[in-house]
């Protein structure tokens, strides 16, 4: 068998997306902060770029007073003065062009913050909250206040280091006790859980539920041995609402085993999870709608944007003949990028502001009534209202929020699918969910509806959906089944 290496020509067609249409993809994506944080960039990277002249005059009227005066007198200065200094700056253009690129290798012209934007990041930085400290910086505060012996000490930080995020130990103690003092001290693993078990919250360093639980029972109270025989002897007819059952095993009234079980209830299976809730990320609303003569407008908040121009003292240098070659080619560069972000931005707007109109001209009754008068919308429905590609909507609506009369909803809220009822209207499956829970809430609770039940009273509201639906539905929303739910 003979292998040989040859070259083969060939030509073949393949889409390719222009630079352009990449970044106006990007653009779009981009909820209002992330957008902000693009404009900032680009204003640092590209000379071309400047803003409007309304804004410029808003930094300086809230400025100090210092540099109002300097403002006002370069407002009445000579505009042939003026001309001449740009003229000079102009002139250097090449040169910083070079010696930038031959001493920094970095890309010149980049503009440095202003004293504006430096105290506006400052604010947002000092009004920012500080990190909530996490389970085992809590844990070994604690320890500290004890004033244990070394050997002890140290025991305890291990235990702490090995907690996970439930607070639960899941390692065996003996591991845990540092080679140097395990034979001289039996007894220190030991000490050093029961330390830790004694910590706040109630409950951490338990090595199952079962101990999770009792650790969090005080001994003191009365029915102290009552809940601790429950957890210790019965905890599985607990979990699976056998109340009968217990109270036949242990000779204890049905209602002292419910008041027990309520009890129970109310204890922490993950004590961790207190220190271990991520914080609720910040939403700044893209768009607004409100009512207005009856109806509802579309207001996107483009107060948060800069507004951006492209440099006339630079295009028009463009123009100009003798212009060193290096020099021209990356400011023709530049321009071509400055406009194709102002373009960017402003197809963004578009597309968000015809979009949005389009889901509320459907959704009307939800903004009028709530959620339960929500319309099921199709993605494709709009594009093809809108006169967009079905992507274009989901990159439009991707993570962005809406300010509306019932509160701040996702975009992606607005859109579902749905099922018609017996007038032949359709119902939102978030329409359909709700009811469903509306019914379990409303349920005789000693005789819970069993799945069939529940699909049998929608279908008597035009609501036909099977069994299984209910029960996928129900299991989605978490919510135990009719014999879980069943109280005595």
């Amino acid at each position: 068998m003979r292998m040989e290496a040859n070259l083969q020509a060939r030509q073949e067609m393949q889409m390719k997306l222009a630079p352009q249409v990449i970044q106006s993809i990007e653009i779009l994506q981009l909820p209002l902060l992330e957008l902000e944080q693009r404009i900032d960039q680009e204003l640092e990277e590209n000379p071309l770029l400047e803003l409007e002249r309304s804004e410029r005059t808003e930094v300086s009227e809230n400025s100090e007073s210092a540099e109002e005066d300097k403002a006002g007198d370069s407002e009445q200065s000579d505009p042939m003065q003026e001309e001449t200094v740009e003229s000079d700056r102009f002139e250097r253009l090449s040169e910083l062009t070079d010696y930038y690129e031959k001493h920094t290798g970095n890309e010149p012209f980049k503009r440095s913050p202003s004293d504006n934007e430096r105290g506006s990041k400052l604010e947002a930085l000092e009004n920012s909250p500080a990190p909530e400290p996490s389970l085992q910086d809590h844990l070994r505060a604690q320890v500290s206040y004890l004033a244990l012996e070394e050997p002890l000490q140290a025991v305890c930080e291990n235990i702490i280091s090995n907690l996970d995020d439930r607070g639960y130990l899941e390692h065996d103690i003996e591991s845990l006790i540092p080679s140097s003092i395990r034979e001289e001290s039996s007894e220190c693993g030991e000490r050093a859980l029961e330390i830790v078990q004694g910590l706040e919250p109630p409950g951490v360093g338990a090595r199952d539920l079962k101990e999770c639980l009792l650790l969090q029972l005080d001994p003191r109270e009365k029915d102290y041995d009552t809940v601790a025989e429950i957890i210790n002897n019965h905890f599985e007819d607990v979990t699976r609402n056998r109340l009968p059952r217990i109270a036949e095993k242990t000779g204890y009234s049905i209602e002292t085993v419910k008041k027990t079980v309520e009890k129970i209830g109310s204890l922490t299976p993950r004590p961790g999870s207190l220190f271990s809730n991520p914080p609720s990320p910040h939403v700044l609303p893209d768009v607004s709608i409100y009512e207005d003569d009856g109806g509802y407008e579309v207001a996107l908040e483009n107060a948060w944007l800069p507004s951006l121009r492209i440099s006339a003292y630079y295009a028009r240098r463009l123009q100009e003949k003798g212009l060193d070659e290096k020099t021209r080619a990356y400011l023709e560069a530049k321009l071509q990028a400055a406009q194709g972000i102002i373009s960017a931005i402003e197809q963004r707007r578009v597309t968000l502001e015809n979009v949005v109109k389009e889901i509320v001209k459907v959704q009307k009754d939800f903004f009028d009534r709530g959620e339960m008068y929500l319309k099921p919308l199709k993605m494709q429905d709009v594009a093809d209202a809108v006169g967009v590609h079905v992507s274009t909507v989901s990159r439009a609506i991707s993570d962005k929020y809406a300010q509306t009369p019932q509160g701040i909803y996702s975009l992606k809220r607005f859109f579902s699918g749905g099922i018609r009822n017996k007038d032949g209207d359709l119902e939102s499956w978030d329409v359909v969910r709700k009811k469903l829970v509306q019914l379990i809430n409303n349920e005789d609770k000693q005789k819970p509806m069993s799945d069939e039940d529940i699909a049998e009273t929608l279908k008597a509201h035009g609501i036909d959906i099977a069994r299984r639906t209910v029960a996928k539905y129900r299991k989605n929303l978490d919510i135990p089944s009719s014999r879980l739910r069943r109280e005595y």
